[in-house]
């Protein structure tokens, strides 16, 4: 492979036009969804339905959906997985805007956020250039590495028991949460081997069909959440586990991307028309509609229509949602984000993605897509850094992190949960490790030349 950095696919063949057509049919179904939730009601206060707004908002969602054509071009990198998320949340607050309650300049915030979407698809999608490796980790090393992670994860599992064992449903989780009390370092690991080693060990075990401990990997993810109590540590093995039978079954892992939204929100938008047409049980389809269409979708975009309303009329954070920075720079805020969120609206803690942190809070509106610039050329060092490593192998170590990067700021996925560490350790793999895999699994690899 040569060291440009822009890689294009050179036409608009049939891959091309599958890839469009399918990335089109999603953004149907999530516009659908959107709907369906802004006619609930589910947020009173924030989104108020109107039929007369109506129009606008599918305007909005037509007049952005040509940026998708963007993912027919790009070839795959964790750009493309993280930024086909991200597109997808921009796109639900261009539909959600239409409908707010809250009072701020709409108008700049649409214009601001369109920017910032395209100023960090730019090159976290098109920045994928591998870079030299100047320390390589050796081959032996790497292939006990998963193993090595499973025994440290459930060392960790052991001493957070010790502190905290709840087993409840998720209608008492929030009430149970609340009352975790673990200490700072094992907080730290156990984000971090839960969001990004666990998922790491998961594809080393997939790719090398070592099918036994890939299962161990996902049994250990999951009993992270009588510990935690949150919703990432119950479903995180069966995203995994559903990332990785959607690449068993498509070799691309562009559509894979494309499927791993697609196919759960097609589910739950069926779901919410048999349950109206009164042909499927009311509660478990609300609930999975909920817990999918609702939180994948239209709670990152939300998001940004409360940090929007927040700091139209409260001081900017300057970044000092870092917890370092605040001891060198002056900050408006003694409490986290989350937590200021939380008390001014209602609706629970309010993590949001980097659109959202760093900036909407941190920069304002005017400056925020040179922020969310910055945001793209740090998934573009991700790119380069897993430039030459299996395409299934970086999506699946790599699966955790964009329902990661939608509730979390960008500083936060990187040094809390991981996504730094699983950077370093995608740079110092052995590339050779992986010349006996099956040709499915790398044909997609950025280092692959078949065009289509």
């Amino acid at each position: 492979m040569n060291d440009r950095v822009m890689q294009l696919e050179p036409g608009l063949g049939w891959r091309q036009a599958r890839l469009a057509l399918l990335a089109y049919a999603h953004i149907v179904v999530c516009a659908v969804s959107l709907y369906c939730i802004t006619i609930t009601n589910s947020f009173p206060g924030v989104i108020g339905f109107d039929k007369s707004h109506l129009a606008a908002a599918i305007l909005n969602v037509v007049a952005f959906s040509p940026v998708v054509i963007l993912f027919a071009f790009g070839r795959f990198s964790l750009g493309y997985l993280v930024g086909f998320y991200f597109y997808v949340m921009v796109l639900g607050y261009l539909w959600l805007i239409e409908f707010s309650v809250l009072d701020y300049d709409h108008r700049l915030a649409l214009a601001s956020i369109v920017l910032s979407a395209l100023a960090f698809l730019a090159p976290a999608l098109f920045i994928t250039g591998p870079v030299r490796q100047a320390v390589v980790m050796p081959a032996r090393a790497f292939y006990m590495m998963p193993s090595v992670i499973l025994v440290g994860a459930a060392v960790i599992i052991g001493i957070g028991s010790l502190y905290n064992l709840k087993l409840v449903n998720l209608s008492e989780m929030y009430k149970y949460r609340a009352e975790v009390a673990l200490p700072g370092l094992l907080q730290y690991a156990i984000w971090i081997v839960s969001n990004a080693l666990l998922p790491l060990a998961f594809a080393c075990f997939v790719t090398s069909k070592r099918n036994w401990q890939a299962g161990i990997a996902l049994l250990l993810m999951l009993l992270f959440y009588p510990i935690m109590l949150t919703k990432m540590a119950l479903f995180a093995p069966v995203w995994l586990l559903f990332l990785a039978l959607v690449c068993r079954l498509v070799v691309e892992a562009r559509v894979a991307t494309i499927l791993s939204f697609f196919l759960p929100v097609l589910i739950g938008v069926i779901l919410f028309v048999l349950v109206k047409a009164e042909l499927f049980p009311l509660t478990p389809g609300l609930v999975y509609f909920g817990t999918v269409n609702t939180r994948m979708v239209a709670i990152p975009s939300l998001a940004l229509e409360i940090y929007n309303n927040y700091f139209s009329a409260h001081p900017l954070t300057h970044f000092c949602q870092i917890n370092v920075l605040k001891l060198v720079i002056p900050c408006a805020y003694s409490e986290p984000i989350w937590a200021v969120m939380a008390r001014s609206y209602d609706l629970g803690s309010f993590n949001a993605s980097l659109f959202a942190t760093e900036g909407i809070a941190s920069v304002g509106l005017v400056l925020a897509p040179l922020s969310a610039l910055g945001c793209g050329l740090i998934i573009a060092l991700g790119n380069r850094l897993s430039a030459g490593l299996p395409s299934q192998f970086v999506l699946l170590s790599a699966g955790l992190l964009p329902q990661v990067l939608l509730n979390v700021p960008l500083s936060t996925a990187l040094l809390t949960n991981g996504a730094g560490l699983l950077f370093l350790l995608w740079y110092i793999t052995p590339r050779s490790a992986f010349d006996q895999a099956p040709k499915a699994a790398v044909s997609e690899s950025p280092q692959a030349t078949s065009t289509g």
